[in-house]
This record gives C-alpha cells, sequence and structure tokens, in this order.
C-alpha cells in the first residue's frame, strides 16, 4: 500500500461522504473529495453533515475534510472512487449520464499505476462495455494494464444506526486479479470490521449489488400483492408474517406498505431488465415485481377512498394530511418515494391535502398542527415521531379515517378512539 499516497473521492451524497470520513479516520492517506453541489460542499468545510450520518457528524466536530468544487483537487490521486447516483428516467432507462460525466473528469488526472473505482450500483457490464472505452479513448493508458478499472458496490443503508462503511461485507472486482488483490488491501485498510471479498470479475461485482436488490424487491413485491389478496380476504397478513416468522429456516419475513422507494430497491431492477434485454432475455418476473410495487400509492390512495365513500365524504372537501414525504423512516431523503406519488395522485383528485415531515421543511413545524382540523390521514413515512406521538394527538381530534401506509401503529388503539384504522393487508 505504500504507493497508494492520495485517495478521492467524487460524489459526497449518503455513500460518498462516509466513505471519505472512513478513510481519513485512518490517516493513511491524503484524502479529498469533490462534488458539485455548493452548498454541500460549504457545510462539510463548516463541519455541518449535510446528510445525517451519525459517524460523519462525529468526525465533522473535531475533523475537517478537504473537499472542493474546483476539479483541480484531483490532481495526484492514485485512487478514484466514484459514489454518484445511478437514477432511472420517467421510462424507466437507466441514466448513466453521472457516472459518465465522472469517469471523464477523473481521466483528466489519472497517471500510470491508478485504481479508479466504481461504488455506484450498475448493471452487469457496465465497467467493460461503457467506462473502459471512455477511459481508453480519452487517455494513453491501457485499462487492464497500465491502470485499474475496479468495482466495488457501496451497501451503506441509510439512517440505519447498527451498520455502517466499518461493518458491512463488500465485494471487489477489478480488471484483472493483480490489480484485485492491490486494491481489495487498499479497501482493507478502512473497512475494519467486516470482510472484502475479492470477486472474479467486473461482471460478478456488478451483478452482485443488482441480485441483492432486487431480490427485496422481488419479495416485497410478493407480500404487496398478498396485502391486496389478503384484505379482500379478511386476513391480517402482520399477524401471518409474524406467525410464519417463527418458523427457524427456510424463511425470511417482508413487510407490506405503501410503495418501495430509495435510490436502490425502487431502481436496480430496471438495470437488469434493460441489460438482459440487450442479451435477448425477457425479465418477465422481475417486471411482474416492479409493476406491484409501482401500483402501491395507487392501492393506498383507493383505501382512502374507499372509507370516505362509506362515510359519505366529499373528495373535494375533505382535507387529508400526508405525513411522512422521505423514502424510509427517520432520513430526509425522498428519492423515489412512494410518498410523493401518494402525494401526486391526491393532488390530481383535486383533494384538499396537506403534508408534514419532520425531516423535509413544510408549511408545519410541529406534527399536532398539521392534524389539526384534519378529517382524514395518510402515514407514508414511518417515522419514529409518528410512532410516538401520533396517538396522543388523535385522540383530541377531528380525524375519522388512518390509512397506514406502514402498518406503524397500534390499530387495535386507534379503533379505541372511534377512528377507521386501514393498514396494508390489515
Amino acid at each position: 500500500m505504500k504507493k497508494i499516497k492520495k485517495v478521492a473521492v467524487v460524489g459526497l451524497g449518503y455513500v460518498g461522504l462516509p466513505t471519505l470520513v472512513a478513510i481519513a479516520k485512518t490517516k493513511l492517506y491524503e484524502t479529498v473529495g469533490f462534488d458539485l453541489n455548493k452548498k454541500k460542499i460549504n457545510d462539510i468545510k463548516k463541519g455541518i453533515n449535510p446528510i445525517g450520518d451519525k459517524e460523519v457528524t462525529l468526525y465533522l466536530r473535531d475533523n475537517k475534510l478537504n473537499v472542493s468544487l474546483d476539479e483541480v483537487v484531483l490532481k495526484d490521486s492514485n485512487v478514484f472512487i466514484i459514489c454518484v447516483p445511478t437514477p432511472i428516467d420517467d421510462n424507466y432507462e437507466p441514466d448513466y449520464s453521472l457516472v459518465e460525466s465522472a469517469i471523464k473528469l477523473v481521466c483528466k488526472y489519472i497517471k500510470k499505476g491508478c485504481h479508479i473505482v466504481l461504488e455506484s450500483t450498475v448493471n452487469p457490464g457496465t465497467c467493460e462495455e461503457r467506462l473502459l472505452p471512455i477511459i481508453e479513448s480519452l487517455t494513453k493508458y491501457k485499462v487492464g494494464k497500465d491502470i485499474n478499472l475496479a468495482h466495488c458496490p457501496e451497501r451503506i443503508n441509510p439512517g440505519d444506526p447498527r451498520w455502517n462503511v466499518y461493518n458491512i461485507n463488500r465485494n471487489i472486482g477489478s480488471i484483472n486479479k493483480k490489480f484485485n488483490k492491490q486494491i481489495a488491501e487498499f479497501y482493507r485498510t478502512f473497512i475494519t470490521d467486516a470482510k472484502v471479498n475479492e470477486v472474479s470479475s467486473l461482471k460478478v461485482a456488478e451483478a452482485t449489488k443488482i441480485v441483492e436488490n432486487t431480490f427485496r424487491d422481488i419479495n416485497i413485491a410478493y407480500v404487496n400483492e398478498l396485502a391486496m389478496s389478503f384484505d379482500a380476504m379478511g386476513i391480517d397478513l402482520k399477524e401471518t408474517i409474524e406467525a410464519s416468522s417463527n418458523k427457524p429456516f427456510a424463511f425470511m419475513a417482508h413487510w407490506p406498505g405503501c410503495g418501495v422507494g430509495g435510490h436502490c430497491i425502487a431502481v436496480d431492477p430496471y438495470y437488469l431488465i434493460k441489460r438482459a434485454a440487450l442479451s435477448g432475455f425477457d425479465h418477465r418476473f422481475l417486471k411482474v415485481a416492479r409493476e406491484i410495487n409501482n401500483g402501491m400509492p395507487q392501492y393506498t390512495v383507493d383505501k382512502l377512498i374507499k372509507e370516505m365513500k362509506k362515510l359519505n365524504m366529499p373528495l373535494k372537501k375533505t382535507k387529508v394530511v400526508l405525513l411522512g414525504l422521505t423514502y424510509k423512516a427517520n432520513v430526509a431523503d425522498i428519492r423515489e418515494s412512494p410518498s410523493m406519488k401518494i402525494k401526486e395522485i391526491l393532488e390530481s383528485l383535486d383533494i384538499l391535502i396537506e403534508t408534514y415531515d419532520p425531516y423535509i421543511k413544510g408549511k408545519y413545524n410541529c406534527l399536532e398542527d398539521a392534524i389539526d382540523g384534519m378529517q382524514t390521514i395518510i402515514i407514508g413515512t414511518g417515522h419514529q415521531e409518528f410512532i410516538n406521538s401520533l396517538p396522543v394527538i388523535l385522540s383530541n381530534s377531528k380525524v375519522k379515517i388512518v390509512v397506514d401506509g406502514k402498518n406503524c401503529l397500534d390499530r387495535d388503539q386507534i379503533k379505541k378512539m372511534g377512528i377507521i384504522y386501514k393498514g396494508i393487508g390489515r
């Protein structure tokens, strides 16, 4: 590892910033970070954590990071770690533009012996089919001979107090085994409480993350379809899953909800669907899973409308508050959030809708104000504040219907207040 003196992280979001901090904490390398977001860079320089990660917050209290909007900061780096988003467009087509822009950027500063590591989630074949040609067209170097191209898919789980960059096992693949050994040894210097597994190829490394997230998407689709089925049959799915979970083998609990969001599960299956189609294979199962999960925001709204009709509540005069806009509990990330889709559906119906999320700046400063005067509630995100405070607030409210899109409240407690409670699959 003596040859690696300077490490650059490109993209300082939920993945890149914790990674930069982890590397900086080793004090083995000069570390720099680059991002195009001026506010984010300024916040980091001031010691303000823009992503809410606990380890980052603790580090920034007493330490400075060398981060910049100026790409010159990348000069003389031996390792470039790319952590930029890989979203999908409105047609569910993979968008590689940010990854390709990042590759073009670092190509200005690479030199012989450098390692370029992509942590962004991509489909199998992306590094060799898309990125390698860009590198060799913009530089004088041969990938695999002069420089290394590697993939180490990120496994950070935002908002998770238990799992972090230090203790989650990682997989890494490179253009050849010699380079892979070198870059794996580098990763082991900052991933201190987990294993770094060297896989046989770039494609295997790329495939691991896609398989992980697609597995979750498929299983969530399964329980979401069960939720619709069990709603029709009057069976409590939550209780059923809990009971099924007492089997000590061959069962893994997944939970239904108002949709699937975030930068991984709601996106990654489309990368595999698209790439497989180019090779002549149709992922029918994955498409159906995506269709089911994409339909859950509408199903959630339909549950509210059904109960409103039972009470003769007019759509255009009834006040609805949507609680939670982020894609998961206790984080400020709205990427691919099903709550945002619920909001769009409600607005299209001309329903009188208000929103509140403690992690997103909005009209209301507190939960109690957001509930005041409302007649119906949809819970789109299971924030801890809602679980802790909502039952007390509801007991003194005018709310008649609660649709719990995350099944996070105590159903019996809500019903005892004379409020109609409807969950997903219960």
